[in-house]
């Protein structure tokens, strides 16, 4: 099966309506961090603004963002960062009233008539997801030769030899673009590469090791003295894991700081507006975004990321996002925070990566 991309059906922008609508109306920011009354908020999807007769398009959206004309362009900019004299658009009509026009229809295809009552509609572990591995590989072909593919995991990956060896093997395969995590991924996958344990815990027989629950802070203690996770893989001549295979291909990571970190790594990002404006950086390349087996990791990239990515020929395509979690909680939690186009597969992620590496024909 070969993937294609979804083509993009923009607005007719000479029909009449949108020929009559009136300007949006700007207003300057008057304060540093703070929005005019009645400012605007981004969504996930394209949204439009008329101004001086012209119909602009957010090209680095994201939800909850204020749009601000500046440098002859719209562009999503957080209250926070906000600075005095901005021009901020206001109004929150979405269908024209106001010179602003919200389109979710730009990739929706003429969708086939069922049956008005069926049975098992929904996305839950019930659920057969054959056909969204199939499709879901595909893509991340197409992606591996022509766009920017991001993972956002948990460290749930590291307490299985399987999983972690199977993300490995991605990474080595050029199926990882960037990587989003906090501190227990990074130090329970050098906890394994050292002791063969993550919290303690032998990976490959599941056994409690004695006053194993001094690894990972050694680990830890190890690692901030050498100063650096690089270092520290060389000096402990470590070659498998996560981490590994991150530093030896070069690929990016982010590892976000949170109020219960051990240590913690010194890549770790303490200030979690730091964390997020770095995270940003690679959400705003991504092409496809797959989030497993992190609930909070998960609902903040997916409010970084909209549903469509303005490529550098001026092309618009859909950005595809996925969340991958045992718990159909979490799947439906990302949707209600307003994550409306991700793609939920629910089963054990350990389980779904090492099925993505033989997929992928890749030795995992």
């Amino acid at each position: 099966m070969s993937f294609r991309l979804k083509k993009y059906n923009a607005p007719d922008f000479t029909e009449e309506r949108f020929i009559k609508a009136s300007d949006v109306k700007l207003v300057e920011a008057t304060k540093n961090g703070v929005a005019p009354e009645n400012f605007h908020a981004l969504s996930i999807y394209p949204e439009y603004f008329k101004i001086d007769g012209q119909w602009y398009l957010v090209k680095e959206s994201r939800m909850d963002a204020v749009p601000v004309f500046k440098n002859g362009k719209i562009e999503a900019i957080e209250a926070r960062k906000l600075e005095k004299g901005d021009l901020v658009v206001v109004g929150k009509s979405e269908d024209l009233e106001e010179g602003i026009y919200l389109y979710d229809q730009g990739f929706t295809a003429e969708e086939e008539k069922g049956d008005a009552f069926s049975f098992r509609t929904g996305r839950s572990r019930e659920t057969s997801f054959f056909k969204a591995y199939e499709e879901l590989c595909d893509l991340l072909r197409y992606e591996k030769e022509n766009g920017n593919i991001l993972w956002v995991l948990g460290p749930a990956f590291t307490f299985d030899f399987k999983a972690r060896k199977a993300f490995a093997s991605l990474t080595e395969n050029g199926y990882v673009d960037a990587l989003l995590a906090g501190n227990a991924l990074a130090t329970h996958d050098l906890e394994v590469a050292c002791y063969k344990t993550a919290l303690g815990q032998d990976i490959n027989t599941g056994e409690n090791v004695h006053n194993g629950h001094y690894h990972h802070l050694e680990v830890l203690n190890k690692v901030r003295s050498c100063g650096c996770i690089k270092q520290f893989i060389e000096n402990e001549s470590i070659d498998n894991g996560i981490m590994w295979a991150l530093e030896k291909n070069d690929i990016p990571y982010v590892l976000a700081g949170s109020i219960r970190d051990d240590g913690p790594m010194p890549e770790v990002e303490g200030n979690v507006y730091l964390a997020q404006n770095k995270m940003r950086e690679h959400v705003s390349k991504a092409t496809t975004i797959i989030c497993m087996a992190s609930a909070l990791h998960s609902i903040a990239v997916g409010n970084m990321a909209p549903s469509y990515r303005v490529m550098e020929d001026g092309t618009i395509r859909e950005l595809y996002f996925y969340i991958v979690d045992i718990s159909e909680f979490v799947a439906n939690k990302l949707a209600d925070r307003g994550s409306l186009t991700s793609r939920s597969i629910i089963t054990n992620a350990q389980d779904f990566i090492v099925r993505i590496a033989k997929d992928l024909c890749i030795q995992a």
